[in-house]
Parts: C-alpha cells; structure tokens; sequence
C-alpha cells in the first residue's frame, strides 16, 4: 500500500491511496460513469453494469485515490487480460501467464488529472505485482493517447500491439506494456 502523497501537483490537500473497500463500491462506479461519459472508457461495459467491472473475482487487489475524504481514482491488480494480451506479454518477456499480473480499471476523476495520482496508482499496482512475485503488464486501446503518455512516462516497456475482439463484436487496437525492471530508475 501506498502512502500518503502529500500535496501532489495542483491539489490542495494529501493525495492517499488505500486499498478499496466495499463501501467504495458506489463511488468507484460513478466516477468510472463520469470517466466513460467523458472519454469512452472503458470502451465495453456489459449491460452497464459498473459493479461487474469493478469486482473481477480473483483480482489481486484493488485500490483507490483519496483527496479530502472523496475517491478521486481508482486501480485494480487481475490476474489475466485477453488471451492475446496475456501472450503477447508472457512470450516478450519469456515468462509464463502465471508470472504476470495485468494493472486494469486505472481511472482519474477528470478534475483531478496530471497531478500524479494516475502515476501513484500505477506505482501501487507494480508494487503489489512485485510482492505477489509476478511482472506488471497492462493493455490499452490506442486511442486513449492521455494514458499512453502515462504509461511511457513512467517507463513502462512498449511490448506490442494486439487487436482484442469485445464481446460486442469491437475490435480494439491494443497497445500492451510491462512495467519497468525492478531496480531500473
């Protein structure tokens, strides 16, 4: 678990990010509401239902940002992606699927962004990857440029491009990412 961040970028208060709770449940889902209102993701939601996409049985963990009592971001730790992404990683990085953990649900209330707390909540997902023993991955859709910046800001390693097929019959163009080595600066 992270610390608190004090006083990260523009924000007045201390940034602190803490594994979620049940009771964050309902604030995770209107901020994700907030997010694909604004931005299309995530770019699938079946039926709707905010509570599937954030409670994935078997997730490692979960985590979200607090600012002055209110969740401003939220991050997820699962142990697969698609089955394109899962190969894609574990062949460029010649482990297996069961080595990795897949950073998902990284969301950042719109107000609150470039200001770190996407950066701390990508840092607390590699970490608790580290401690589970397996390598961070993550996939994104090409198209959403603001977290692709993140990602390559952050070093993490570019491995290649997957389409993935939604269950809706999309085909998203996929951009999938390993976290930096451990001990890289």
């Amino acid at each position: 678990m992270a610390e608190p961040i004090a006083s990260v970028g523009r924000h007045a208060g201390a940034v602190r990010v803490r594994p979620r709770l049940p009771e964050d449940l309902a604030p995770c889902g209107a901020l994700v509401r907030a997010v694909r209102h604004r931005d299309g993701y995530p770019p699938y939601l079946p039926g709707g239902d905010v509570q599937a996409l954030l409670e994935v049985p078997g997730a490692l963990g979960a985590w979200v940002a607090e600012l002055d009592g209110a969740v401003v971001g939220h991050v997820a730790l699962h142990r697969e992606s698609s089955p394109e992404v899962m190969a894609r990683a574990a062949g460029a990085l010649g482990l297996v699927p069961g080595d990795l953990a897949v950073v998902a649900r990284l969301v950042v209330a719109p107000p609150w962004r470039r200001g770190g707390i996407g950066r701390a909540l990508l840092e607390t997902a590699a970490s608790a990857a580290t401690g589970f023993a397996r390598r961070a991955v993550l996939d994104v859709a090409a198209r959403f440029g603001g977290a692709v910046t993140l990602y390559r800001s952050c070093r993490w390693i570019e491995l290649g491009t997957v389409a993935v097929r939604l269950p809706d019959g999309t085909v998203l163009d996929e951009l999938v990412f390993a976290s930096p080595p451990a001990g890289a600066p």
